[in-house]
This record gives C-alpha cells, sequence and structure tokens, in this order.
C-alpha cells in the first residue's frame, strides 16, 4: 500500500511537470526555441491566483480561469514585443534571452507589495480534504488528497481539451502545420507570426494552470518557478518534439522522484531526473515518442 501512495503521489507530481514541460514543447516545435523562463511564467500565474482569491476575494475557480487568460495574453505579449525583433538571430541569443526574462521576472516579484520575498498559501476549496480507499481509516488503505486529485483531473482534462484542438479546429491545425514547417505554412497563407504569438499565449497559460494547481501543494513564493529545471528533463525524456512526450516524460519523472525519496538514501530524490535523462541519452538520444530530427528541403 505504501508503494501505492508513492505512486499516485508520484503521478500528480510528474503531472506538474508533464504541463511545464508541454509548454517547453509547444514553443520548442513552433519557432526551434527553448523558453527557459517557463518556470517563472508557472510562478507569475500562482501570484495572479493569489491575489485574484485574498487580494480580490474572488472564488477560486474564477481566479483560476481568470489568471489563464491574463498569462495567455501576456505571452502573447510576450513574443510580439520582445522575442519578435530577435526573428532571424542565433537560437542562442534566444535562449539567453529567456533566461534573463525568468531572472526579471523573479526580482520583479520580490519589490511588488503582497508578493515579495515571502512564502504565501494558495487558499483553495479542497485544502486538505482526502479521498480514503481501502483499510479501516487508521491503519492501511489507501488516502489520497483531494490536491492530488485536482492536479491529476485538470491535467487529464487540459490534456484531452488540446487534443481536441490541435486535430479537430482550424487554427489548431494551422499551428501543426506552421510547427512543421513555417515557410510551407507561410505560401499556404498561414499567418506564421500570429500562429506563434499564440503558441506563447497557450505556452504561457499552461505553465500558469502547473503553478495554480502546484500552489495548495508546495505555496506561493518566488523561487517555485526553479521546478522548471526538472520539467526540462521531462520534455526531454519524452522527446522534444512531441506534445504526448511532454506528459508521459514528467510522470516518469514524477514517480521515480518519489520512489527514489522513500527508497534511496536522502540526495537521491533531487538527482533522479538527470540520472534518467543520462540514460535516455544514451539508450535513445530522441527521446521515448521523439521522432526523426533530420529536415526534409
Amino acid at each position: 500500500m505504501q508503494f501505492l501512495q508513492l505512486l499516485v503521489s508520484g503521478i500528480a507530481q510528474g503531472c506538474i511537470y508533464g504541463l511545464i514541460a508541454l509548454g517547453f514543447v509547444l514553443i520548442y516545435k513552433a519557432t526551434e526555441t527553448v523558453n527557459f523562463a517557463q518556470g517563472d511564467l508557472m510562478m507569475l500565474g500562482g501570484f495572479l491566483g493569489l491575489s485574484g482569491t485574498v487580494a480580490l476575494g474572488m472564488p477560486f475557480w474564477a481566479a483560476f480561469a481568470a489568471t489563464l487568460v491574463i498569462m495567455m495574453l501576456f505571452g502573447m505579449l510576450l513574443e510580439r514585443v520582445v522575442l519578435r525583433p530577435l526573428l532571424g538571430q542565433p537560437a542562442f541569443t534566444v535562449v539567453m534571452l529567456t533566461i534573463g526574462i525568468g531572472y526579471l521576472a523573479r526580482g520583479l516579484v520580490t519589490m511588488i507589495p503582497g508578493w515579495g520575498t515571502e512564502t504565501h498559501t494558495l487558499p483553495v476549496p479542497y485544502k486538505d480534504e482526502v479521498i480514503r480507499f481501502g483499510g479501516n481509516g487508521v491503519d492501511g488503505g489507501l488516502v489520497i488528497s483531494m490536491e492530488h486529485m485536482a492536479i491529476v483531473a485538470v491535467t487529464a482534462f487540459l490534456i484531452v481539451a488540446l487534443y481536441l484542438f490541435f486535430r479537430f479546429t482550424r487554427l489548431g491545425i494551422a499551428m501543426q502545420a506552421t510547427s512543421q514547417n513555417q515557410l510551407a505554412a507561410f505560401y499556404m497563407g498561414i499567418p506564421v507570426r500570429r500562429i506563434n504569438m499564440l503558441i506563447w499565449g497557450i505556452s504561457a497559460a499552461v505553465s500558469a494552470c502547473a503553478g495554480l494547481l502546484l500552489a495548495p501543494i508546495t505555496f506561493v513564493h518566488a523561487n517555485m518557478g526553479f521546478i522548471g529545471l526538472k520539467a526540462f528533463p521531462a520534455a526531454v525524456i519524452g522527446g522534444f518534439g512531441s506534445i504526448p512526450g511532454a506528459l508521459v516524460g514528467g510522470l516518469v519523472i514524477g514517480v521515480i522522484e518519489s520512489l527514489a525519496g522513500f527508497y534511496l538514501p536522502e540526495g537521491f530524490k533531487d538527482i533522479a531526473a538527470y540520472i534518467v535523462v543520462l540514460v535516455m541519452l544514451a539508450v535513445k538520444p530522441s527521446g521515448l515518442f521523439g521522432g526523426n530530427l533530420r529536415k526534409r528541403v
């Protein structure tokens, strides 16, 4: 039963990694750029949700939805104002810029009254609620917190919604075409620049969703975005160009971390993700769901 308890906890944590990794993958597929500010966008989403529920008194799910909309607009604005002028520059330039954006975001958060450097609790309606399976409620049985259930449920809903969006809507199909070949998509009349802007917006909203789901467990603070360093290996394991791979990679990292933290000596939990990445790169460099990385011209 202890193993099942660790498995459920790992799956919930893996869903968070998977959502952030999904943001990495969406941007990489569209622009072949890695956004290392992805974790900090998650942190901004957590603080916006905190302001909505605490400062404005909004119900949690209303604040949740408002935060996703705001972060989507912020991601689109970020692409339009900061990143689009760098089109044509080496990818390394954009990578360094996203790292700088992350540092800037963390610095600005610490200067905002009510946010600052303190650790905050995000109030949620399902706080401290649990669901029990088996046992007598005291000894034995599987106990699942509602925080973990919410993470898994919202992640599943979001993945299905994104699948339907990319599969059955004209805009989603246009985004897939753009990610395959931007030049061909442009010649077919697809507004590539607008599509890229929307992808940055969706990526920011997905990261904010991860922040809002994680906040009730780990609290809201300026450094919570460093979890993106664990989501990056998840994207690599799943295959950097694969959307399903992002979620699977996140689940792999989450479960391995959870099991390593219990069964292995102290410290292994923090390096487990990177050990798995090294093994994956040695065995299958393209990742679990990665395809052929060669370009057709």
